[in-house]
């Protein structure tokens, strides 16, 4: 049956275990969620010598780990193989290690929680094998999320820890590490651990000082800069990011800016230009959609369109296209063609 990782994670902690389990996607984060909670709690520290079996894919082969699954736990109500990194196998093109699996899935040893950790790939859902397991395992396909859910996430995760976060905090976030949730989780891991009174509200500031993100010099300031046309401070991000091109490279800058100016295109096509409704035709958080809509009043229809082309022309030189500019060249170029149109 095919299922999302909290739930199996919740079923977990509750004592519902299946015999197997198949995560695949392109997410490695929830992967990693179950399969850490799998090694490290479901056996007793005293249970683990002779019940916890974990390989790597690059490491082992089918016959082994069936061999692995069929034993019996060893004082102890289930044992665990753990099979990491299952994409490394060499053997998913060979029918008989299908044939083998397909055979121990249609009947698995109750007692054996076997897990394969699939990343970053899944299998043909028309292949016997697949049909199978969707039938009689327990399939998580993990998923990346949109950018626009990053800062959401970033608050969500905030919240299970028992901790509020500013809407701006999550969004420096997820503007700075970007669509990676398993290095987001880490950063807020290691920002909490400063507060040890969970009363504390997260903020920009906290992010800045602790994250290593800029307060002043980020793209997330550089786009509020461009929507108020603050000339001086936009050129002096700029600065900033030519003096650090290794940590401030231009295709994603211009890419963040191709999709602000999406954006401001979109608040001009809708016919209801309240916070709300900007917010939910965005996807993005009500705080952020007055900037949406001023910036609009600012950057007319046409005027978006001609940033567009701008950004366009900039993304091409950035990858090289006709053009040999260095990424600070290129950003001033940019930023001065979008301050003056």
């Amino acid at each position: 049956m095919s299922a999302n990782a909290e739930s199996i994670l919740k079923d977990l902690r509750a004592g519902k275990i299946a015999p197997v389990y198949f995560l695949q996607g392109d997410e490695p984060y929830y992967i990693d969620l179950l399969s850490n909670y799998v090694e490290n709690e479901l056996l007793r520290p005293e249970e683990r010598e002779f019940n916890m079996t974990l390989v790597y894919g690059r490491d082992t082969n089918m016959q082994n780990i069936i061999n692995a699954a069929r034993r019996f736990p060893v004082m102890a109500q289930r044992q665990v193989v753990l099979v990491k990194e299952a994409q490394d196998m060499s053997e998913w093109n060979s029918e008989k290690a299908k044939e083998m699996l397909l055979r121990y899935v249609e009947k698995p040893v109750p007692s054996t929680l076997l897990m394969f950790c699939y990343k970053y790939k899944k299998l043909d859902a028309r292949t016997q094998l697949a049909k199978a397991l969707a039938k009689h395992a327990v399939v998580v396909e993990t998923r990346k999320i949109y950018d626009n859910q990053l800062a959401s996430w970033a608050k969500q995760y905030f919240a299970n820890k028992g901790f509020q976060s500013s809407d701006k905090a999550n969004a420096m976030l997820a503007e700075f590490i970007g669509n990676d949730l398993s290095r987001i989780a880490n950063e807020i891991d290691k920002l909490l651990i400063n507060f040890p009174d969970k009363k504390v509200i997260i903020t920009d500031e906290q992010i800045a000082r602790y994250v290593g993100v800029s307060k002043e010099y980020n793209s997330f300031e550089l786009q509020s800069a461009i929507a108020r046309r603050d000339i001086l401070k936009a050129n002096k991000i700029v600065s900033y990011f030519a003096a650090n091109p290794k940590n401030n490279p231009a295709i994603p800058v211009i890419a963040l800016l191709f999709g602000y100016f999406t954006k401001i295109l979109q608040v001009h096509e809708s016919s209801d230009k309240s916070k709300q409704a900007i917010a939910s035709l965005l996807g993005i958080n009500p705080y952020f959609a007055e900037e949406y809509i001023a910036a609009s009043c600012i950057y007319t229809r046409d005027k978006a369109m001609q940033a567009i082309h701008l950004l366009y022309q900039a993304d091409c030189r950035a990858k090289g296209i006709g053009s040999t500019m260095e990424d600070g060249d290129i950003l001033r170029e940019l930023i001065y063609g979008l301050l003056h149109l």
